[in-house]
């Protein structure tokens, strides 16, 4: 009777180790799975700058102590908050017909990097798209890609979670930029 114990005490290691590879297995084969969804979209953005009202799609909304709100302020333009509400395109044409609007905000995070934090989503209402997509992350600007999640979605993107890569596709200053977004969505119901 003794005996038995240790054995049996063996052969629930022996289970338990099984199992936790298995697991082990499990979670690594989720991380290498292919994207139920793939899309592409341009985002534009005209930042409001004392003149541009009627073509403006993004205002800074709070400024540190030394900015204001027509001026990106300097240092990396640390302490700006912008919202927005910019045309979504197929292409990278800021006339082509939007088939949505990204709304949402940045703020400029860092006093020594020029990075941002993005919270925003694509409200889409067109035939081929209804729903939003939604998105949360750090932006790290000069990185010539980047990744942020996409942490839920509404319509037909309901419950979605994924990532979305990042790339400046243009800029003409401090009053213009065109983000290319490639969305890879992992959970699609």
């Amino acid at each position: 009777m003794a005996e038995t114990a240790p054995r049996l005490n063996l052969i629930i290691l022996k289970a338990i180790f099984i199992l936790l590879l298995g697991c082990s297995a499990t979670n690594s084969r989720r991380h290498r799975r292919q994207p139920c969804k793939k899309l592409v979209f341009f985002f534009h953005d005209i930042i409001y700058n004392g003149q541009n009202s009627k073509n403006a799609t993004a205002a800074i909304v709070g400024t540190p102590a030394w900015g204001n709100t027509t001026i990106l302020s300097g240092q990396n333009h640390f302490g700006n908050v912008v919202v927005f509400d910019d045309p979504i395109t197929l292409d990278n044409n800021l006339r082509s017909p939007p088939v949505g609007r990204a709304q949402g905000f940045y703020l400029y995070d860092k006093k020594d990097i020029f990075t941002s934090w993005l919270g925003f989503s694509f409200v889409f209402n067109s035939t081929e798209h209804k729903g939003t997509i939604n998105f949360a992350g750090a932006d790290p600007l000069m990185n010539k890609t980047r990744d942020i999640s996409v942490i839920g979605g509404t319509g037909d993107f309901f419950m979605t979670r994924g990532v979305a890569t990042l790339s400046t596709d243009a800029f003409e200053g401090e009053v213009y930029f065109r983000l290319r977004v490639d969305i890879n969505l992992y959970e699609c119901w």
